[in-house]
C-alpha cells in the first residue's frame, strides 16, 4: 500500500538537494567553526556562505540572519530577549514609557503557536502586560483592535504571518505600515520604539517575507517546514534591535546564541530557504517559482475541497477560504471523532492530523478553534489536511476517494 503524506505542516520531508549540499559536512569537513586551523576556516566559510544566501534572499544585512536550534528557541529569543534587555536598561526608566519597575506591555493574538504563547505567559506572571487579540470566524484580527490597544508602555507585537492549524494568513504588511506611523509620532514624543515580530514559519513556502517589505523587526524561520532538517531555525534581528541573548555562552551567533555551530544543518536551512524562495524552486516542482508553485499546490487543494463537499455536504471549513495558505484545509465532519477519522485514514494509508503537531499526540483541544468560537464538540470534529510540493494529482484523487469512503461509513446514521 502506497503511503500518502498529507501533514505538511507539521514537517516536511528533506528535499535531495537539500541533503546533498549537507552531507559534506558530516564527515569530510567536520571541523569546529571556532578553530583557527583549516578545518575550522572550513566550517565557519560554510556558515557564513549560507549566512550569506539568505540574508540576500530577504534583502537584509549578513548581520541580522541568527541561527539557531528551532523556531521555537526563536521565537523565544524574540520575545524574552527583547523584553529582557529593555527591562535591564536602566537608561529607559525615566523615559515616558517606562515605570520604575519596567513593565511592559506586549500585544498578540489568542492564535499564536504554544512556542510564544508560552514566553508570553512567563511574561506575565512577571508581572508584565500581554494584550491577546481577538479573531472573527474567519481567523482574522483586525487592526482596528490593535490600534485600539496600544499603550504608551507597548514595546513589542508579536502576530503569526500564517497559522499553522487553521491556515489563516494575517495582514503582516498593513499591520507594518501602521506602526512606521505610530513610531515616528512616538520617537517624537519620547516614547519607545514599539518592536514588532511575525511567527514566519508556515508562511516562507508561499509569501513574501523580505523583512522591509513587511515592515517588520524580528522574523522567525524553522528548516523542517521548507524541506530542511529539522533541529535548525532561524531568526532575522533588526539591526539596532535590542536583544540579549537566552542561551550564554561562547558568544556565537553575534553574541545572541552561544553553542558550536550546527554546520550541516545550517548548510541545509539555507539551501532549503534558497529553494523555497528563489526561481529555483526545488527539484521537486519541477523548476517552477514560488508563485507557480503554490499555484500548483492551490488547484490540488481545492480539487480536493470541492470533491469533499460534493460527497459530504455537512463538511465545514474552519477559517477563510481566501485569506488562506494554499497548502491547508482544516475540515470539521459533523458528528464524527477527529480521533477516530484520523486512525482510519492512518490505516488506509493517508496521513492527516487534528492540528498542531506540538499538541496532537494528546489530540487536545485546539486553542486556535475556540478562539474562533468553536464548541469542544466541534473542534473534536475537526480535521487539518496540508498538501506540499511532493502531492500528486493522483494522490489527491485517491486520498478523496478514500476520505469520501471512511467518512460515510464512520459517520452516524
Amino acid at each position: 500500500m502506497k503511503r500518502i503524506y498529507l501533514d505538511y505542516a507539521a514537517t516536511t520531508p528533506v528535499d535531495e538537494e537539500v541533503l546533498k549540499e549537507m552531507l559534506p559536512y558530516f564527515k569530510n569537513k567536520f571541523g569546529n567553526p571556532s578553530s583557527v586551523h583549516s578545518f575550522g576556516q572550513e566550517a565557519i566559510a560554510a556558515i557564513d556562505k549560507s549566512r550569506e544566501k539568505i540574508a540576500k534572499l530577504f534583502s537584509c544585512d549578513f548581520s541580522e540572519i541568527i541561527f539557531t536550534g528551532s523556531a521555537t528557541e526563536s521565537n523565544n529569543l524574540a520575545i524574552k530577549g527583547l523584553t529582557a534587555n529593555l527591562s535591564y536598561r536602566k537608561d529607559l526608566r525615566s523615559a515616558g514609557s517606562v515605570g520604575a519597575d519596567s513593565k511592559f506591555h506586549i500585544i498578540s493574538t489568542k492564535i499564536e503557536h504554544e512556542s510564544v504563547l508560552e514566553p508570553l505567559k512567563e511574561l506575565e506572571r512577571a508581572g508584565h502586560e500581554v494584550t491577546y487579540l481577538p479573531i472573527d470566524e474567519d481567523g482574522l484580527i483586525k487592526i482596528s483592535d490593535l490600534e485600539k490597544s496600544i499603550k504608551d508602555n507597548t514595546i513589542l507585537i508579536s502576530i503569526i504571518y500564517a497559522n499553522n492549524e487553521i491556515g489563516t494568513i494575517q495582514p503582516i504588511k498593513e499591520i507594518g505600515k501602521l506602526l512606521e506611523k505610530i513610531n515616528k509620532k512616538r520617537q517624537e514624543t519620547g516614547l519607545l520604539k514599539i518592536y514588532f515580530h511575525t511567527d514566519a514559519v508556515q508562511a516562507l513556502n508561499y509569501l513574501e517575507c523580505r523583512p522591509d517589505w513587511l515592515k517588520i523587526d524580528l522574523l522567525t524561520f524553522s528548516g523542517h517546514k521548507i524541506y530542511g532538517p529539522k533541529g535548525v531555525g532561524g531568526i532575522y534581528v533588526r539591526k539596532n534591535t535590542p536583544l540579549l541573548p537566552i542561551i550564554s555562552g561562547g558568544g556565537q551567533e553575534f553574541g545572541l546564541r552561544s553553542g558550536t555551530e550546527n554546520v550541516p544543518y545550517i548548510v541545509g536551512l539555507a539551501k532549503a530557504v534558497e529553494l523555497a524562495i528563489s526561481a529555483k524552486g526545488g527539484s521537486a516542482s519541477g523548476g517552477k517559482n514560488r508563485e507557480k508553485r503554490s499555484e500548483y499546490i492551490l488547484d490540488l487543494r481545492n480539487k480536493l475541497w470541492k470533491n469533499i463537499i460534493k460527497y459530504n455536504k455537512g463538511a465545514k471549513l474552519n477559517g477563510s477560504l481566501s485569506s488562506r495558505l494554499p497548502n491547508n484545509l482544516n475540515i470539521r465532519f459533523a458528528g464524527l471523532s477527529n480521533e477516530m477519522l484520523i486512525v482510519a485514514l492512518d490505516q488506509a494509508g493517508i496521513a492527516v492530523s487534528a492540528g498542531s503537531a506540538c499538541s496532537s499526540r494528546a489530540l487536545a483541544v485546539s486553542h486556535v478553534l475556540k478562539a474562533m468560537g468553536l464548541t469542544s464538540k466541534q473542534m473534536r470534529e475537526s480535521v487539518r489536511i496540508t498538501l506540499g510540493k511532493n502531492t500528486t494529482k493522483e494522490e489527491i484523487k485517491k486520498a478523496a476517494e478514500i476520505i469520501n469512503k471512511i467518512v460515510k461509513k464512520l459517520s452516524p446514521k
